[in-house]
């Protein structure tokens, strides 16, 4: 007998204190919280002697679900665009985004329209960690602009009234190397829908292999479009990721520094928070913060009682709950 599904949970402060996750069954409560799940349809029941494609292919499609109440609504299929593994974003008024490598899928309910909107990106390569900043309503994402041998990151942005041609690069003379400094960028949505975070491991040098000392946090504040150091992970936190912490522990030799220097970290959040889950960290998330008015260097934390994986990586996401809406 299979076991219900479950979220593990991490509350906001002040509502669980100390930090730590606690699993969650979906039960039947008056709480808004909508996520968007990837869905393989049954096929329906052959009555007449068809091919195996049916059977082998099922449709694939997008639910809006409440795992609270357990409710949930089937957006339009998503035919071949599934295949190429797009990200999922959630905008504003029910506002459903799919990005591949191709082309950006939209589909609003308000609209009337039971086909998702396709709109061809014209972007140099494959959009990379692809945001929404809620109050510039618009879409940030990476794109490599390098060589095979070495990356390159450029920032792009469209607004959501855009979406077809609307994609350009989002660049100033004074920003000088910022995208150079970081290895394996990624960006999260800042608080407040105002700001861009990027976040990646600090490069020691210049060098293509060279390791990363720890993981820095770069803000793009969008009503003055400059950026400055958010936060960066503390050393003995670092370590952790590093597997020095690890090897302490056991009394084994301290490994070496890993080549390329990213040591297998994942990064999740949104709205100005950050997790950061690790191969070699059991059990707990690094947790990263952001002030209100995004002065400081933020707020590091650990999360414990993670129930990861073999190997250790988990993966996770933020959303924001409300009150009594069905999906």
């Amino acid at each position: 007998m299979l076991a219900p599904p479950t979220l593990h949970l991490l509350p906001p402060p002040p509502l669980l204190l100390p930090r730590r996750l606690i699993r969650l069954t979906p039960l039947p409560l008056d709480r808004q919280l909508h996520l968007h799940l990837r869905l393989r349809l049954p096929p329906p029941s052959p009555t007449t002697t068809t091919t195996t494609t049916t059977s082998t292919h099922p449709p694939k499609a997008l639910a809006v679900c409440n795992p609270f109440a357990g409710t949930y609504r089937l957006l339009p299929t998503l035919g071949s665009a599934w295949a190429r593994h797009g990200t999922v974003l959630a905008g504003p008024g029910g506002l459903v985004l799919v990005l591949t490598e191709l082309a950006a899928l939209s589909y609003t309910p308000s609209s009337g329209s039971a086909k998702w909107m396709k709109h061809p990106l014209s972007l140099p390569s494959k959009p990379r960690s692809p945001i929404l900043a809620s109050g510039a309503r618009a879409v940030f994402a990476l794109c490599d602009v390098g060589t095979p041998w070495r990356s390159q990151w450029k920032l792009y942005s469209c607004p959501l009234a855009a979406l077809t041609g609307g994609w350009a690069p989002v660049e100033r003379a004074a920003w000088g190397d910022v995208f150079e400094i970081l290895k394996r960028p990624r960006l999260l949505a800042g608080a407040g829908g105002r700001r861009v975070l990027m976040i990646g491991g600090l490069r020691s040098s210049f060098a293509i292999d060279a390791p990363c000392s720890t993981v820095l946090i770069l803000r793009l504040d969008l009503a003055t479009m400059e950026w400055d150091e958010a936060g960066r992970m503390p050393p003995n936190m670092y370590r952790c990721f590093t597997g020095l912490c690890e090897a302490a522990a056991q009394g084994s030799a301290m490994p070496a520094p890993a080549a390329g220097g990213n040591n297998k970290v994942k990064v999740f959040g949104g709205d100005g928070k950050v997790w950061f889950a690790g191969k070699r960290v059991r059990g707990k998330l690094a947790m990263w913060e952001e002030d209100d008015l995004g002065t400081s260097g933020g707020k590091w934390d650990w999360v414990d009682g993670v129930p990861g994986y073999g190997d250790g990586v988990y993966r996770g996401f933020v959303f924001d709950g409300g009150f009594t809406a069905m999906p």
